[in-house]
C-alpha cells in the first residue's frame, strides 16, 4: 500500500513500513503492536524466558537460536511436569479407595519413594533452585504420604498412620530449618539412588512373587516413567546439578522395569478373585 505524500520537493512515493514512528500511522501501528506484545511478553517472561531470549526470538524473529530454544523447552517441560504432577497418584490413590484395599502395594517400597522424594524437595528448596525444576516433588510428596497412611489404613493399622504423618511432618521442619547442615542434605539427595532403586525393586519383587500388580496404577507407574525421563533433560539445562541428573537417570531406569511388568502382568489377577470368578 502506498500513500502520497506532498512535499517541497515535489511527490514522494513511501510504503507503510517506511513511516517514522512519530508520523501518526507510525505511532498507531506501534501502539497496536505494543498492545498485542505486551500481554504475551508478560506470560512469557520471566516465567518461560528472560528477556533477552523473548527478544532474541519474537523481536529479532531469529526462531533457530539454539540456547534460547532450550530454556523455552526445558522451562516449558518443567512446569508440564508440575502441573501433571497435581493428578500424578490421583489414580492410585482413587484405586486404593474404591477397592478398599492396597493388596499389591509395597509399603516398604513406597517409603523409601517417600524418602527420595523428600531428598530431592529439601535439596532443591536448600539450593534455590528454580520451582520448575523440582515443583512435582512438592506435590508427589503430598499424594505419596497419603497413599503411605491408606496402606496402613487398610491393614488396619491406622493409629499407626497417624503417628507417621506426625513424624514426618516435624523431620521435614527440621530439614528445612537452619538447624540442618548443607552437608546433611546434600548427603540425604545422594542417599536417593539406593531408595530409588530399593523402592522399585521392592515393588517389583511384590509383583513377581503375586504374580499380578494388584492394585498398582497403569496410569500413576507410565505418568512416572514419562516424568522421569523428562526430568534428566530439564535438571541438566536448569540445574546443572549432576546429581539431580543421576537420580532421575536412575529413577527412569526403575520406573521402566515397574511400566514393563504392569504390561506384562495386564491380564493376571488376584487368586481370591479367580475363585469367585470360578
Amino acid at each position: 500500500m502506498l500513500l502520497e505524500e506532498a512535499g517541497e520537493s515535489g511527490t514522494s512515493m513511501r510504503s507503510v513500513g517506511q513511516w517514522r514512528a512519530t508520523d501518526t500511522g507510525g505511532r498507531l501501528l506501534s501502539s497496536m503492536a505494543a498492545e498485542v506484545d505486551g500481554p504475551f511478553k508478560k506470560a512469557l517472561v520471566p516465567i518461560l524466558l528472560p528477556e533477552k531470549c523473548y527478544d532474541r526470538l519474537f523481536v529479532q524473529w531469529d526462531l533457530l537460536h539454539v540456547p534460547c530454544l532450550k530454556i523455552l523447552l526445558s522451562k516449558g517441560l518443567g512446569l508440564g511436569i508440575v502441573a501433571g504432577s497435581l493428578l500424578v497418584k490421583l489414580p492410585q490413590i482413587f484405586k486404593i479407595l474404591g477397592a478398599k484395599s492396597a493388596e499389591g502395594l509395597s509399603l516398604q517400597s513406597v517409603m523409601l519413594e517417600l524418602v527420595a522424594l523428600t531428598g530431592t524437595m529439601v535439596y532443591s528448596i536448600t539450593n534455590n533452585f528454580p520451582f520448575s525444576s523440582w515443583g512435582e516433588a512438592l506435590f508427589l510428596t503430598l499424594q505419596t504420604i497419603t497413599i503411605c497412611f491408606l496402606v496402613m489404613h487398610y491393614r488396619g493399622e491406622t493409629v499407626k498412620g497417624v503417628a507417621f504423618l506426625a513424624c514426618y511432618a516435624l523431620v521435614l521442619l527440621v530439614l528445612l530449618s537452619s538447624l540442618t547442615p548443607l552437608a546433611v542434605v546434600t548427603l540425604l539427595q545422594a542417599s536417593n539412588v539406593p531408595a530409588v532403586v530399593m523402592g522399585k525393586l521392592l515393588q517389583a519383587a511384590t509383583n513377581y512373587h503375586n504374580g499380578h500388580t494388584g492394585q498398582l496404577s497403569a496410569i500413576t507407574v507410565f505418568l512416572l516413567f514419562g516424568g522421569s525421563l523428562a526430568r534428566i533433560f530439564t535438571s541438566i539445562q536448569e540445574t546443572g546439578d549432576p546429581l539431580m541428573a543421576g537420580v532421575f537417570v536412575v529413577s527412569s531406569l526403575c520406573n521402566g522395569l515397574i511400566a514393563a511388568q504392569v504390561l506384562f502382568y495386564w491380564n493376571a489377577k488376584p487368586a481370591h478373585k479367580q475363585k469367585k470368578e470360578q
